[in-house]
């Protein structure tokens, strides 16, 4: 992976909810948005505190009416972390968000016809030291003709290019709104340039990284359910940010908003851009060796750790004796299994060899205990290579040439030629 580009560094958030850096040299930071109504301050609140408590590091809301910048007031006070204020058209609602206290304006300022306006929102942020995120989706680009030009000299540098009208188009666009901002000496600018197409969100992020030095709000627009989006958003995210690009992120998921930051960070944790919080679970995708309902155990394991384990554990769910032993080495806790039992080990030292209805129970327990170890000071995560000797076949699991002496398996002997 290539070192990540250097860029400016802007501050978001104040005294009580902290502040945060996007850009130079702090941590990625995942962010996503309330789908309900923000003038429903309750239900807003309790949303955005559900993805705080998900991991999220900011969260955007729309202010499409007055109602909406009315409850913003009420809202940042109850929340524990920054706020972003949606703004569309209506440069007034930008400065009714400034004047609620919000940490960032997301505004387009093509969607705002008069510069002027523009520029009241730029002076309201610079004074009150509010980021504005400045950005193009492919679906929303105006083209102007002053800019006929500089598109036409974009268009021919990107004429070999599938997208290279829109490409050169998106680009264009960006220099112009960044000629606003720093005409009025605003630089407090995060800079993004979305699209639904992986491969060109690949391609436009990489163009604008090397023509600005502003920190890079990445996303894959429209994306989809999360069945789909995933697969999209991973594929533009994570190539960008191994290339050293980006400073924040969002995934777009058309379903709960929780999935979108727990696989924000998972990209995160993935590329060792963002240290672990919680279980890091492993698992084998199955074959025709295995002999418990992995599939269930998984599930349960997931959804039990990851509400009661807050030390990155790394844990291996195992469905045999073939791979599991090799796959589970490097994890703290490991199960694997095999003619409806489970052999757990922690950090290499067998602990238990269980029935299948009782796994998931001392599964926990066990990782809770380790857990508990590790806080204690008596044990490290990761201390050491595991090295795990298989069971024997024969005996503990029940399979192998006991079956076959049984007449359960049939014994194929192989001639010589």
């Amino acid at each position: 992976m290539q070192d990540r580009r250097k860029t400016r560094k802007v501050a978001i958030g104040d005294d009580r909810v902290g502040r945060l850096f996007i850009g130079g040299d702090s941590p990625i930071l995942v962010q996503t948005m309330t789908a309900g109504y923000t003038y429903d301050i309750d239900a807003c609140v309790a949303e955005i505190e559900r993805y705080r408590l998900a991991g999220a590091d900011v969260v955007r809301v729309a202010v499409p009416e007055r109602k909406d910048t009315d409850a913003l007031r009420e809202i940042i006070k109850q929340v524990q972390i920054p706020i972003v204020a949606d703004v569309h058209f209506h440069f007034q609602r930008a400065l009714e968000a400034v004047e609620a206290g919000v940490h960032k304006i997301r505004l387009n300022p093509g969607n705002i016809s008069d510069r002027d306006q523009v520029n009241q929102v730029i002076d309201a942020c610079k004074e009150r030291k509010i980021p504005i995120r400045i950005g193009v989706n492919e679906g929303s680009i105006i083209e102007r003709k002053d800019k006929q030009k500089r598109m036409e000299e974009l268009g021919k540098y990107f004429a070999g290019h599938k997208s290279g009208h829109l490409l050169a188009l998106m680009i264009a666009k960006l220099e112009e709104y960044v000629e606003i901002f720093e005409a009025r000496d605003f630089h407090d600018v995060v800079i993004s340039a979305k699209s639904m197409d992986p491969a060109l969100v690949i391609d436009v992020y990489t163009e604008i990284a090397a023509r600005f030095d502003y920190p890079l709000h990445l996303g894959v627009t429209h994306a989809g359910p999360k069945s789909t989006g995933a697969i999209r958003s991973v594929a533009a995210l994570s190539t960008l940010i191994a290339n050293g690009i980006g400073d924040t992120l969002r995934i777009s998921y058309a379903s709960d908003h929780v999935d979108e930051v727990k696989d924000g960070l998972e990209i995160l944790y993935c590329l060792g851009k963002r240290p672990r919080k919680g279980i890091e679970l492993i698992a084998c995708p199955t074959c025709g060796r295995i002999q418990v309902d992995l599939f269930t155990l998984v599930k349960e394991v997931e959804e039990k750790l990851s509400t009661q384990i807050t030390l990155p554990l790394k844990v291996a769910v195992m469905g045999c004796i073939v791979n599991g032993p090799g796959e589970a080495e490097g994890a703290d806790v490991a199960v694997f299994a095999g003619d409806r039992r489970g052999i757990i080990y922690v950090q290499g030292q067998r602990v238990a060899n269980v029935p299948e209805n009782e796994i998931m129970e001392r599964l926990l327990k066990e990782c809770l205990e380790f857990e508990a170890k590790v806080k204690r000071g008596e044990a490290k995560l990761g201390e050491k290579m595991v090295e795990i000797v298989p069971p024997d076949p024969i005996g503990e699991l029940g399979s192998g040439k006991a079956k076959i002496m049984a007449g359960q398996v049939e014994q194929i002997t192989v001639r010589a030629t």
